[in-house]
């Protein structure tokens, strides 16, 4: 498994499959693990937090979504994990999202050795209000994405539910009228003569 720079992604988590991420963070900085499953079985996944020394920060088990934040206690590479080798047959797609919680600044602002003019704070004001606004639509987008997807399979099992009930109804039914038919035919006349005349014999 690779050192990878994206902190946030989605991805196909297989059947009897556990896939790590890493993400390198500086001592005393604090860091965010944020994931959710969008689509497959119960929408649940098993998740582990693990330190450079491989000590287990934060685990859950069969979990469906979380977020999680901590402050690196040493500077190293900090992998989150993700298992579906519980599930058999049932692979799943995950969003995560692990990032440092205190961003970047804007190009230029930390080299001022003066106060920030009102121009630059009202930027970075803006630059804040946008990220918090990308991070309001993503969790849309995969709300809708869940939602989506558990109306999607709803929608196939009633359809499937359907042919079968009325796949019955027609049997049933075709069966009634069969027997119904049997019940209530007239004998022919040669049958009612045969019969009249072996009673007298």
């Amino acid at each position: 498994m690779d050192l990878i720079n994206s902190v946030e992604l989605t991805f196909e988590l297989p059947d009897n499959d556990k896939q790590c991420y890493y993400q390198d963070i500086e001592k005393n900085k604090t860091a965010i693990l944020e994931y959710q499953v969008i689509t497959g079985g119960q929408y649940d996944v098993d998740v582990e937090l693990l330190s450079p020394t491989k000590e287990i920060l934060y685990k859950q088990i069969k979990s469906q979504f979380d977020s999680h934040q901590f402050t690196a206690a040493q500077t190293g590479v900090y992998a989150a994990c993700f298992s579906n080798e519980f599930s058999t047959f049932s692979h799943k797609l995950i969003y995560m999202d692990f990032s440092l919680s205190d961003e970047n600044p804007l190009p230029g602002v930390d080299e001022h050795a003066t106060v920030l003019t009102q121009m630059e704070s009202t930027a970075q004001e803006i630059h804040k209000s946008l990220n918090a606004i990308l991070d309001f639509q993503t969790h849309h987008r995969l709300r809708e994405a869940q939602g989506r997807k558990r109306a999607e399979d709803l929608n196939e099992r009633v359809l499937y539910f359907s042919i079968i009930e009325t796949s019955l109804i027609l049997i049933i039914a075709i069966t009634t009228v069969i027997v119904l038919r049997s019940f209530f035919s007239e004998k022919k006349p040669s049958q009612m003569h045969s019969n009249i005349r072996y009673g007298r014999m």
